[in-house]
């Protein structure tokens, strides 16, 4: 995985966690619904990206 996909996932998983505080702070519901969503997504992006990795690393431990 790339360092500009991790930083990516990362400020999606930040910027989800905002939107859940400011909803939290200003009761709004959908507001921080939609900050849990998109931390949910960032952290799915991410173990994505640890498997394919993981896949990667597994075939160069056999090809070498």
């Amino acid at each position: 995985m790339s360092f500009t996909e991790k930083a990516r996932n990362k400020v999606e998983q930040v910027a989800g966690a905002a939107k859940e505080r400011l909803g939290d702070a200003t009761d709004n519901e959908q507001m921080r619904g939609e900050g849990a969503s998109q931390q949910g997504s960032a952290r799915a992006k991410q173990a994505g990206q640890n498997v394919k990795d993981a896949g990667r690393n597994a075939k160069d431990a056999f090809t070498k």
